[in-house]
């Protein structure tokens, strides 16, 4: 039988009384038990038992119209019950309708998440001083249909199980290890560090997406290519490096592909430009956790099975806009765009 300790430095874990307790008082006080000896056998503070019976005591009427105090567990249940219902915080979403409006018009329309939008608000100063909510809030009032948002409209609203990591040797060798990589670039602390992959659509006779992330500001750059080869992608990074005024080697200090045959020229190319290029193990996609990322957003745009070559130039421009300028959690709630101009302004 457990024992109540009056010991206040021991650990308590302060759990209201059940149902199953309060039956337990109430036929512990018909066979005429104190109230001590009720409290140590729940293993309860006897005022806790004191504060119960109170509650839970009613009038009795007997049939010669005598009246008598008795407690209930029944009764001391509804009186619990109501008090929680009364303690809870009211619903803010009649004070808070311009946010929600705003909220609906960035994730309707401008495919924000719930957070994205909780984030750019908190972070801008239009938003100081208004009435707001917390992003598990807005959540909850998208699942009780609070707001024209629904659960579907969230795109990324899965549960998401681990899975076990492991590392296959590589049976294909197209340039240096990932192992080989500097840990300032897991670091994600310094500019110039880049992931690369390639977006397929229909698998054959089909233009590609190359799609380029750099770690550190999450900026992507995102361009069609009329097939999956690597002279596709040399040719690709040709005009990159006349597209950017800056030294190719400053702003493209690394490249980390897969083991794709269309990076088979990757490691050499970037060599004679003064950079390097590193290359994932296979079935290891989590060693480019950004450019996986991306490429999710991406496909909430061009589904699989679509054909790139159907894709207008304007729509993937526009795919890009929208990636860069998505405020992200991880970046203080600024845009890709942002901050990568912000480093460019660095490169001297």
């Amino acid at each position: 039988m457990a024992v109540y300790t009056n010991d206040i430095i021991s650990a308590r874990t302060f759990k209201h009384l059940t149902p199953y307790e309060r039956g337990i008082i109430h036929a512990l006080l018909g066979e005429g038990r104190s109230l001590r000896y009720i409290a140590q056998r729940l293993n309860r503070h006897p005022s806790t038992i004191s504060r119960e019976v109170k509650r839970g005591t009613t009038t009795q009427r007997l049939s010669n119209l005598t009246t008598y105090d008795s407690y209930f567990a029944e009764t001391g249940q509804a009186v619990y019950t109501k008090a929680r219902t009364a303690c809870r915080s009211t619903c803010k979403i009649a004070i808070v309708e311009p946010f929600l409006q705003f909220a609906e018009v960035k994730i309707l329309r401008d495919k924000w998440s719930p957070d994205a939008v909780v984030g750019f608000c908190n972070s801008h100063e239009d938003w100081q001083g208004k009435v707001r909510i917390c992003t598990k809030t807005l959540y909850n009032y998208i699942d009780q249909g609070l707001l024209k948002v629904r659960n579907i409209d969230l795109t990324l609203k899965v549960r998401r199980k681990s899975k076990k990591q492991t590392v296959r040797k590589n049976k294909r060798i197209l340039g240096k290890s990932i192992e080989e990589r500097s840990t300032i670039v897991d670091a994600r602390e310094e500019f110039g560090h880049w992931e690369i992959d390639t977006v397929v659509g229909k698998r054959s006779n089909d233009q590609v997406l190359l799609t380029l992330i750099e770690r550190k500001t999450r900026h992507g750059l995102f361009i069609p290519l009329k097939d999956k080869t690597s002279q596709s992608v040399s040719s690709c990074l040709r005009k990159l490096k006349r597209r950017f005024k800056y030294p190719f080697g400053q702003l493209f200090k690394t490249i980390t592909a897969d083991n794709g045959s269309e990076f088979a020229e990757l490691a050499t190319q970037l060599e004679k430009w003064g950079s390097q290029a590193y290359f994932s193990h296979p079935y290891s996609s989590w060693e480019r956790g950004t450019n996986e990322r991306h490429n999710g957003l991406i496909r909430r745009f061009i589904p699989k099975g679509t054909y790139i070559r159907d894709v207008a130039l304007t729509t993937i421009t526009r795919i890009q806009d929208w990636c860069n300028q998505l405020p992200r959690k991880i970046l203080d709630y600024k845009t890709p765009q942002e901050c990568f101009s912000d480093e460019l302004l660095k490169i001297t």
